[in-house]
């Protein structure tokens, strides 16, 4: 299974915000950081921030921190937010479901239990566990803004 850009991003934010507990972190840091565009992480933070995952202060000094603590914070719960669906193949659909096999095939009932299994792993972990080692991502964090392709990126936004 693959998450989209929405959920990825999601989690780069929750990370970045996490590693930087003691300061508001603006979304033009984060989108300079990991070469997102502003306004797509813009709608990001927003849905974060009514979730409750985060907190925005607006204004000239404003910006973003955690909403909760980071133990709070589920992944399960997280992806279960920014996943659009998790409709893995025609059958999980309950309208529009064309396949002609749907009920003399048992494929459906095995991706549901492994979405049931990936899901369930997701939700026994929290977004502390991803921030074990907070120093080593804060540098890892520090140093992405060199990276070419990120350089890249922020050329192509540009022009």
């Amino acid at each position: 299974m693959r998450l989209t850009e929405y959920t990825d991003y999601s989690l780069r934010v929750l990370l970045y915000v996490a590693v930087h507990p003691d300061e508001l972190v603006t979304v033009h840091c984060i989108a300079e950081t990991f070469g997102i565009p502003k306004n797509h992480l813009t709608k990001i933070v927003a849905h974060l921030g009514q979730l409750g995952f985060l907190k925005t202060v607006r204004g000239r000094s404003g910006g973003i921190t955690l909403g909760m603590a980071p133990q709070k914070i589920n992944l399960g719960k997280v992806i279960r937010a920014t996943e659009p669906d998790f409709r893995l193949v025609e059958c999980f659909a309950s309208e529009g479901n064309r396949c002609i096999i749907t009920g003399a095939c048992g494929l459906r009932h095995v991706l549901a239990s492994a979405l049931a299994a990936y899901l369930a792993v997701l939700d026994s972990y929290t977004l502390k566990d991803l921030v074990k080692r907070p120093e080593a991502l804060q540098r890892a964090l520090s140093g992405a803004s060199m990276l070419p392709a990120t350089i890249e990126r922020r050329e192509a936004q540009t022009h």
